[in-house]
């Protein structure tokens, strides 16, 4: 599957808001979203002046893809299992894509951004009931319980600390002295608390 391998602070830069996908450096001075507003490129400025309803669209769905790492397929993928939900398909899509196991280990505090929680669970540092799981794509459900392996690698060890200072959503019932989380009811629109506008998104897909 093609991923990008790019500059991830360009991509935040073209969508004109900071999606959080360094961690802790999105929050500093450094971020190139606070020093240079303008999308990348010699036509930044102008681009990001477009206001047109398709490029509304496409900039919302665009954000929304990279801000939780998902390709298009995939997430063209989500929709169609949201849209054959009940409830409002925009918010079905945010829940599912809220839903994948690299997210929930992000959520837990045991990454500094989800594309590093994307590598851990690729190395297999996670079960998922008990069970080795390396793939970020999973879906985890109510009932379901994540947990960190070992902790021996420098690394590793240094996320367990910061994990103490972070704060959890509702829908995870996690345990910070075993370093695990178990989901305790799915998540709802009110637990994502980036300002999506998925209307947007399912006005794009309707087409």
């Amino acid at each position: 599957m093609a991923r990008y391998t790019g500059a991830v602070c360009r991509l935040c830069r073209r969508e004109g808001e900071k999606l959080f996908l360094k961690g802790e450096r999105c929050l500093t001075e450094k971020c190139p979203v606070t020093r240079r507003g303008t999308a990348p490129g010699q036509h930044g400025a102008a681009q990001s002046r477009k206001n047109k309803e398709y490029n509304m669209q496409l900039r919302e769905k665009q954000k929304a893809k990279r801000y939780y790492g998902v390709q298009e397929g995939q997430f063209r993928s989500y929709f169609e299992m949201a849209s054959k939900q009940e409830g409002q398909t925009g918010e079905n899509l945010l829940c599912l894509v809220e839903r994948r196991f690299d997210n929930v280990v992000y959520r837990m505090g045991l990454a500094e951004s989800r594309k590093e929680a994307r590598q851990l669970v690729l190395h297999a540092h996670f079960t998922l009931n008990g069970k080795k799981a390396n793939i970020p794509s999973i879906l985890v459900k109510v009932g379901d319980v994540i947990a960190l392996k070992s902790s021996d690698s420098e690394k590793i060890k240094s996320l367990v600390e910061l994990m103490n200072a972070k704060t959890f959503p509702k829908w995870l019932e996690v345990d910070k002295t075993n370093c695990s989380a178990k989901v305790v009811a799915l998540p709802s629109r009110e637990d994502i608390d980036f300002p999506f506008q998925e209307h947007l998104i399912v006005e794009l897909y309707s087409k």
